[in-house]
């Protein structure tokens, strides 16, 4: 998953990017309303994780203008705030789902892979491609029953093209999902990826479709 995080307490927005990445997840840090207004408008994330109080622009605004503007994306709102009449706001402006401060990473995490996996039409947790299964909640792959060991990168890109089996990924498309803002990245190194995880789940599994990009295939 690439993950926009807004958060301006500068102890926690780093904990929280340190975490995501540890779940192998891409994430854009960001402390400033009025930035992530523009990232989340023109970056296509995954998923958002929107603090409340922000300077520059409010997260209810920021929010405001994502769905103002077409973004679809789910938001998982964070706030210190525990009154009903700011999760009303948060939900009215948009929001997916709610967590106030203090919280468990590891329920921001599930919480994230959830939204995420149900924006991407599976309503069940375990998806599967033939040989090979998804567990999303936990985010394990494995192959024939064993767990299968993948690299960060290999792991966004599979993630990628489970959650849209079936469907041709465009390069770009998987390139700007799988690595953070401020990455170099290029054809070559997706295809080393593929290449990769073809030596490691069987090369049929995906499918080049020339000129565009990839599609995991499988009964």
């Amino acid at each position: 998953m690439r993950i926009l995080l807004v958060e301006d307490d500068r102890d926690l927005g780093p904990r929280i990017a340190r975490a995501l990445r540890e779940e192998r997840c891409a994430v854009d840090l960001v402390a400033d309303g009025i930035d992530a207004a523009h990232l989340g408008e023109t970056e296509p994330y995954d998923a958002a994780v929107l603090d409340l109080g922000l300077p520059g622009m409010d997260g209810v605004a920021v929010l405001h203008a994502w769905r103002a503007a077409g973004r679809d994306l789910p938001v998982l709102v964070l706030t210190a705030r525990d009154g009903w009449s700011d999760k009303v706001a948060g939900f009215k402006a948009g929001a997916d789902d709610y967590l106030v401060k203090p919280f468990r990473v590891e329920e921001l995490v599930m919480r994230l892979r959830a939204l995420v996996r149900r924006a991407a039409g599976h309503a069940q947790p375990l998806l599967r491609a033939g040989p090979l299964s998804f567990d999303a909640p936990t985010g394990t792959f494995e192959l024939d029953g064993l767990p299968l060991k993948l690299t960060a990168l290999e792991w966004r890109v599979l993630s990628q093209l489970m959650l849209r089996k079936g469907a041709v990924i465009e390069r770009l498309d998987l390139l700007d999902k799988v690595y953070e803002g401020d990455a170099d990245t290029d054809s070559n190194s997706l295809e080393v990826i593929v290449g990769r995880l073809r030596k490691k789940i069987g090369a049929a599994l995906i499918e080049t479709v020339r000129g565009r990009g990839y599609r995991l295939v499988g009964a």
